[in-house]
């Protein structure tokens, strides 16, 4: 954990999360907080616009490499925001569709801050964090590449993938 944070930030977990609670976690007892911005990701039944050509993701990661890596793009976030904290899970495991998969919330004075930062943290953990998805499809099951769209939406944060092919 960062010198920036009071509490734990990053959880990689297999059960899933319950998004009132964390955020009520996340504000804790902070008169400051004045907005709270939150991303949930869920896992979909479709791959290039095929309604049920998914019908499970399996997600791997690094231990330790995992927690550090988005550590280090919380801080990032810390340094180019105005925010008070944050807080991110990301679920590893077999996940079925609708299975919630992850959660960025970000508190801030004000709103602006917690929808950039929220927004930075999730374009740089499509493409950074350490993780590897796997889709069973009719067709059996394969690796998921990283995409094109989401090196580009890092890109605008003046931030270059450093995702290797699998």
């Amino acid at each position: 954990m960062s010198a920036l944070a009071t509490s734990p930030r990053v959880f990689i977990q297999t059960a899933d999360f319950d998004l009132s609670a964390e955020v009520s976690t996340l504000r804790g007892k902070n008169a400051g907080v004045g907005a709270v911005c939150s991303f949930v990701g869920t896992v979909r039944d479709r791959t290039a616009g095929v309604v049920g050509s998914i019908s499970s993701m399996e997600l791997e990661h690094y231990p330790g490499m995992t927690e550090k890596s988005i550590e280090a793009m919380i801080d990032a976030a810390h340094q180019r925001f105005d925010i008070l904290d944050a807080r991110v899970i990301h679920r590893v495991g077999l996940l079925q569709p609708l299975d919630q998969i992850v959660l960025v919330a970000v508190t801030s004075a004000h709103r602006g801050e917690s929808f950039q930062a929220c927004e930075f943290l999730m374009d740089y953990l499509k493409t950074q964090a350490p993780f590897w998805k796997k889709e069973q499809t009719p067709e059996g099951a394969r690796w998921v590449d990283a995409r094109v769209s989401d090196d580009a939406a890092l890109a605008k944060w003046g931030l270059v993938s450093t995702n290797l092919p699998l």
